[in-house]
C-alpha cells in the first residue's frame, strides 16, 4: 500500500509545492494484527495544515484492543465505531495528490498492508517517506522516538496517546526535515490518479491533553536506545514517562513481549538495560536529587531489576538545563547534542534554565533573552554554545609563526650588515694607522657592499 522513497540531502529533486499527509495508527500488538485507532493529517509545504482525519477502528465483534493501559483504548470504545474497509475511503481521499509519512513508515505500513489484505482491497501503491530514517540522517540523538525527537526539532506541542496527536507531529516534522534541513527526493514522487471514494461515518476519539513533563518524562529522552532500538523499548521508555509504573502497565508489556514471541530472559535483560541507562543519565550531570532517586527506585522496583538501589540523592547542586531558541537546522542539531550529551533540554524558560542559546533567527530584542539573563541563565549564541557547554573543547591558539625579523632571509642579511659595518670600522682604523689607500679604498667597498646586500636582504618586503 505504501512505498518508502529514498532520499538526499541535497542534490536530488525538491520537495517544493509538495503536500505531505502524515499517518499514525495505534494497534493490537508489535506484530502485524489489527488497527484499533487511526489518524492522517495533510500539511502544504509552509506547515498549514490542509485537512485531518482520526478515527477509532473496530476490528470486529469480541476481538480485544490490545494493550489498553498503553494506548488508552477500551473495547466498549471500539464498539460502534467504523471497520478499517469502512474508513479507507476517507483516508485515500485525503491522501489523494500527497505523499505520505510516518514514523516508522515500515510498521505502520506492515499493520495497513495487514488490513488491507483482510479485506481483499486492491489498494494503489501510495509514495511514503520514513521520519525516522530521514531524523536518524539529520542528527544525532540518544534515541529517535517521536517523543524525544519533536523537543530536538523545536516542535512545540508533544505527542500524546492518540493516533491524531502523533500524527500531527510527524506532518511539523516532515515540514522541517524538507524545509530547514534540506531533504530532496532521490528520484521524483509518482503520484497515483486516485478516484474519490465514498466517505464512511468516522469516530474520533477525544484526545486527551498532555501533562507537563516530568524528570522522568526528559530522562528518557536521553537514554541511549540506539538505531536498533526494539519496538518493545521504545513501548517501555513511553510507559515510564509518566512518572508511575503501575504493576498493571509491566503485565500489558510482558504480554505484548509475549505475544510478539520475546522469552523472559530477553524481557529482563531489556529492563535491566533500561533501568542502568536511567541511572546513567541520573548521574550524568553530577546531580541526582531526592525526586529523581525516588521515580529510578519505583521503576526500577516495578521491573524487578536492582540497579537503584545504592543510588543516593546529592543536595546543593544545579543541573545543567538548556533551553535552544531557533528555527533553524543549527539549532535542532544542538537542541540534539543537548539530548545526546545528556543534558537536560528545557522546553519553556523558567528559573531552573541554566543557558539559554539564540540562533539568528531570534531577534536580539526578543524578551526571553532579557529574562534569561535576570534569572542569571547563560546567553549564547548557537556557535560558540558547544565549547560554553562543555561539549567540546575551545579551539587552539592559532599556531604562532616566527617575527618577520627572525626568517633566514632576514637574519642572513642582518648578518651581512653586520659585516659590512665591521668592515667599515676596519677601514677607519687602518687609515689612521698608515694603511694603503688603495687598500682601504678595496676594504670600504665591500664593507659597502656589504651594507647594501644585507639591507636588501633584512627590508621588510611592501605590503
Amino acid at each position: 500500500m505504501i512505498e518508502s522513497l529514498p532520499l538526499l540531502r541535497a542534490g536530488g529533486h525538491p520537495a517544493r509545492g509538495t503536500d505531505f499527509t502524515a499517518l499514525d495508527i495505534r494497534t493490537t500488538g508489535l506484530r502485524p494484527g489489527h488497527v484499533v485507532e487511526l489518524a492522517a493529517v495533510r500539511v502544504r509545504p509552509d506547515g498549514s495544515v490542509a485537512g485531518e482525519l482520526s478515527t477509532l477502528v473496530d476490528p470486529g465483534p469480541g476481538v480485544p484492543p490490545g494493550p489498553v493501559l498503553l494506548h488508552g483504548i477500551t473495547r466498549a470504545d471500539l464498539d460502534g465505531a467504523p471497520a478499517f474497509g469502512a474508513a479507507l475511503g476517507s483516508l485515500l481521499n485525503l491522501c489523494r495528490g500527497s505523499v505520505v509519512v510516518a514514523h516508522d513508515l515500515p510498521f505502520v505500513a506492515a499493520f495497513l498492508d495487514h488490513e488491507a489484505a483482510r479485506l481483499g482491497a486492491d489498494v494503489p501503491v501510495l509514495p511514503g517517506v520514513d521520519t525516522l530514517a530521514a531524523v536518524r540522517a539529520a542528527v544525532e540523538l540518544p534515541n529517535h522516538r517521536l517523543a524525544t525527537v519533536a523537543p530536538a526539532f523545536g516542535i512545540p506541542a508533544r505527542p500524546g496517546p492518540s493516533a491524531l496527536s502523533g500524527a500531527r507531529t510527524v506532518a511539523q516534522l516532515a515540514v522541517r526535515l524538507f524545509g530547514r534541513h534540506g531533504f530532496t527526493f532521490a528520484t521524483p514522487p509518482v503520484l497515483p490518479v486516485l478516484p474519490r471514494f465514498a466517505a464512511g461515518p468516522l469516530r474520533p476519539r477525544a484526545d486527551v491533553p498532555v501533562a507537563e513533563p516530568g524528570w522522568m518524562a526528559e530522562a528518557v529522552e536521553r537514554v541511549a536506545i540506539g538505531p536498533g532500538g526494539d519496538a518493545y523499548l521504545d513501548l517501555l521508555a513511553g510507559v515510564v514517562a509518566d512518572r508511575h509504573l503501575a504493576p498493571e502497565e509491566v503485565s500489558a508489556l510482558a504480554e505484548l513481549a509475549a505475544e510478539a514471541g520475546w522469552p523472559a530472559d530477553r524481557v529482563r535483560s531489556t529492563h535491566e538495560r533500561f533501568v542502568v541507562a536511567l541511572r546513567e543519565v541520573a548521574e550524568r550531570d553530577g546531580v541526582v536529587t531526592a525526586a529523581e532517586a525516588r521515580e529510578l527506585r519505583q521503576v526500577a522496583t516495578a521491573l524487578g531489576v536492582g540497579a537503584a538501589g545504592d543510588l543516593r540523592p546529592a543536595a546543593g547542586a544545579k543541573p545543567a538545563r538548556v533551553l535552544v531558541l531557533g528555527a533553524t537546522a543549527a539549532a535542532d542539531q544542538l537542541r540534539a547534542r543537548v539530548l545526546a550529551e545528556g543534558v537536560q533540554l528545557a522546553k519553556k524558560l523558567t528559573a531552573s534554565v541554566t543557558h539559554l542559546v539564540a540562533d539568528p533567527t531570534v531577534p536580539a530584542n526578543e524578551p526571553r533573552r532579557a529574562r534569561a539573563a535576570e534569572l542569571g541563565a547563560d546567553v549564547l549564541d548557537v556557535r560558540s554554545a558547544p565549547v560554553a557547554l562543555g561539549f567540546e573543547p575551545p579551539p587552539a591558539p592559532p599556531a604562532v609563526m616566527p617575527p618577520a625579523s627572525w626568517t633566514p632571509k632576514v637574519v642572513g642579511g642582518r648578518i651581512l650588515m653586520g659585516a659590512g659595518l665591521l668592515l667599515m670600522v676596519i677601514v677607519v682604523l687602518a687609515m689612521f694607522g698608515g694603511t694603503p689607500l688603495a687598500a682601504g679604498i678595496f676594504v670600504a667597498v665591500l664593507g659597502v657592499g656589504a651594507l647594501l646586500g644585507g639591507w636588501w636582504l633584512a627590508e621588510p618586503a611592501p605590503r
